[in-house]
């Protein structure tokens, strides 16, 4: 298991807002690394970037559902509840919350028009919109983070070692699709003709909210346990919700539709693998 591993067995330790923050960073990290491609050359949209969405997007539907959903429906069931009751008022609440704020905050997503922006009319900066756009993709990847190790505390999560494995998988799962997310601001900034230093801060700024989200989640559910559930499901429903309204489409904008489903696929595998090798 994988607290048995000797490089974690300090982390395990750290209380959960702890672990959610170095988590967070961590994720923090690798969008840099993915904002950092601005820097090779003339990069741009193609099949690389393409692949890398199709990527992200089959890694944050099976972490919605291995490290989010069935914990919550396990929870839920542990609880006394209907197994499905609590997951099911949390998916369609965090896929309604996403959904809001994408009609009250002005952004742009990435690879569009800047009369594209979608949300109120406004005449902020395309950088903003865009840095916008990834924010709101990387609050609920935050708050999943926290909410994962809050639950793998929780004496009424059956903590132990397959839970906080769980949360590890979940965190180095989304550390890897936070790579094109980086790359998704940085690169149309620098083929609108940014400097590359500016695309790579753009890019890593939109993931400067994933670590406070995270260690808001964790202290949230460390304080009102009968939350677990409801908040598992809240964060695998945003998730979701960014997904189908945004990586997906956005994948498939340059017509390579099997690159993108390969790709898909093979993040989906490698997040099941994580979540099963790490949280079993």
């Amino acid at each position: 298991m994988v607290v048995d591993s000797p490089a974690l067995e300090g982390f395990a330790e750290l209380a959960p807002p702890l672990q959610a923050l170095v988590a967070g960073v961590g994720t923090l990290a690798l969008t840099a690394a993915g904002a950092a491609l601005v820097t090779i050359g003339r990069l741009g949209r193609g099949a690389l970037f393409d692949a890398m969405l199709g990527f992200a997007s089959g890694v944050m539907v099976a972490a919605a559902y291995w490290s989010l959903l069935e914990p919550a429906i396990s929870l839920s069931a542990a609880q006394g509840q209907l197994s499905w009751g609590p997951p099911t008022v949390g998916l369609l609440g965090g896929a309604a919350f996403l959904a809001i704020a994408d009609r009250v905050l002005p952004h742009l997503h990435p690879s569009l028009a800047r009369a594209a922006a979608e949300g109120p009319p406004t005449q902020w900066s395309t950088t903003t919109l865009l840095i916008l756009a990834i924010t709101l993709h990387n609050i609920p990847e935050g708050l999943a983070i926290g909410v994962a190790f809050g639950a793998a505390a929780s004496t009424a999560a059956e903590a132990g070692a397959s839970s906080f494995g769980a949360a590890v998988a979940l965190a180095i799962g989304i550390a890897l699709q936070n790579v094109p997310e980086g790359a998704a601001v940085a690169l149309p900034l620098r083929a609108a003709g940014a400097s590359r230093w500016r695309g790579f801060l753009a890019g890593t700024a939109s993931a400067a909210v994933e670590p406070l989200a995270a260690v808001a989640g964790a202290f949230a559910v460390g304080q009102v346990l009968a939350l677990l559930p409801y908040a598992l499901a809240f964060a695998a429903g945003a998730m979701i919700y960014v997904v189908f309204e945004e990586l997906i489409p956005s994948a498939h904008q340059s017509g390579r539709s099997d690159l993108v489903t390969v790709a898909a696929i093979g993040g989906f595998t490698l997040m099941m693998v994580l979540d099963v090798a790490l949280g079993g």
